[in-house]
């Protein structure tokens, strides 16, 4: 997979030879959601549908995602997020400000 330099720019420390849209989605879509621009997320939506991305957002890999990227996401798709790690207490989540 060729991955257009917006979204490159999202998988910096990966070797994106060996990246799998299918088997690498949650990685993929977690780092385009905090780090990526428009055109990024953009080519995100035309890969994964909403329900693949929401169910990332919902089940957050522990300690890759910024704060304040989570927060968004969860509230543009309407999704609570199961936090573990440093997200634990979800009063921290709501108080992002």
């Amino acid at each position: 997979m060729t991955f257009p330099p917006a979204v490159r720019a999202c998988l910096w420390s990966y070797d994106l030879s060996v990246l799998d849209l299918e088997h690498d989605k949650t990685l993929i879509i977690t780092n385009v959601l905090n780090y990526g621009t428009k055109e990024a997320t953009e080519w995100l939506f035309s890969q994964y549908s909403a329900a693949q991305i929401a169910a990332v957002v919902q089940k957050p890999l522990p300690g890759r995602w910024d704060k304040k990227s989570l927060a968004l996401w969860s509230l543009l798709f309407g999704v609570t997020p199961e936090l573990k790690g440093r997200f634990s207490n979800t009063y921290a989540l709501r108080s992002v400000g």
